[in-house]
């Protein structure tokens, strides 16, 4: 094999279905085994959001779900903290092929994750390629600098009703690839809380879909229970990027059901 051949870098899958035009499919992944996230990309789904805002996980188990992600050929799109722009570039290095930072309301603030995220002339990110994105210095140089610019991913939350009087700003920031809508954060901004298929929900991603498509950018949202039946529905709507539940809830929605289902037979 030619050193250049085993060199090559893979192209974000995510980032040409949707430039494509196609809609995409994935999950989310609360638990901490590689082999779920090595699962779903056996199963055909594109990408898959790794949570690292309500779990915690700022350890080498990062590092092993992202390993993962590769092994099986699945965009990892790691959600972390706003506010630390650290970890922007973090989860970048270890091998992310996205970063998706929650609770952004302002142009502002996604000026902030892009200049984090882009090496210049594009932003401010520091450099080192000692890193498995990097191949640990033996693939490096100006070449994994232009590739990290073109292939990896910036991705905001919208979930603040504060967020939609300024959607048009947001979406048009170079370097805002998509957004990803958070429709239980959001009602409870909207005062609806956790009634996520409320008309103020509705309507907030709605205006979302739209400005997003005006402006050339993506949306991701959850498909509920039965996921294939609203995942029809979403991507009518013109939702491109689509999670199919989370590794937990999946798991749990199929006991739950099982269990009551057992035992309402019995007591027949």
């Amino acid at each position: 094999m030619e050193k250049e051949e085993f060199m090559e870098r893979k192209k974000n899958k995510l980032k040409e279905m949707i430039a494509r035009g196609e809609v995409a499919l994935g999950t989310c992944i609360c638990g901490f085994s590689p082999a779920i996230i090595e699962l779903a990309g056996f199963c055909g789904l594109d990408f898959c959001r790794i949570d690292n805002e309500h779990t915690w996980r700022q350890d080498y188990t990062t590092e092993d779900l992202l390993r993962g992600a590769f092994c099986a050929d699945i965009v990892p799109l790691l959600r972390i903290d706003k506010g630390n722009p650290y970890l922007v570039r973090k989860a970048l290095e270890a091998g992310a092929g996205g970063v998706i930072v929650p609770h952004i309301n302002t142009r502002r603030e996604v000026e902030e994750i892009v200049q984090a995220a882009k090496f210049p002339p594009l932003g401010k990110r520091g450099y080192s390629s000692l890193c498995f994105s990097g191949h640990w210095g033996a693939g490096s140089g100006a070449e994994w600098m232009d590739w990290n610019n073109k292939e990896t991913m910036v991705i905001s939350m919208i979930e603040d009703v504060a967020a939609i009087s300024n959607l048009d700003e947001i979406m048009s920031t170079e370097g805002l690839d998509g957004v990803f809508f958070g429709p239980a954060d959001f009602s409870i901004s909207a005062g609806v809380p956790l009634q996520t298929g409320h008309g103020k929900v509705m309507d907030a991603l709605r205006r979302t879909i739209d400005s997003a498509k005006k402006h050339g950018k993506f949306v991701i949202f959850g498909a509920k229970y039965p996921y294939w039946e609203d995942a029809q529905r979403l991507r009518d709507m013109g939702v491109q990027a689509i999670e199919i539940g989370h590794d937990v809830t999946i798991l749990g929605t199929i006991w739950k059901k099982t269990v009551q289902e057992m035992r309402r037979d019995t007591k027949k």
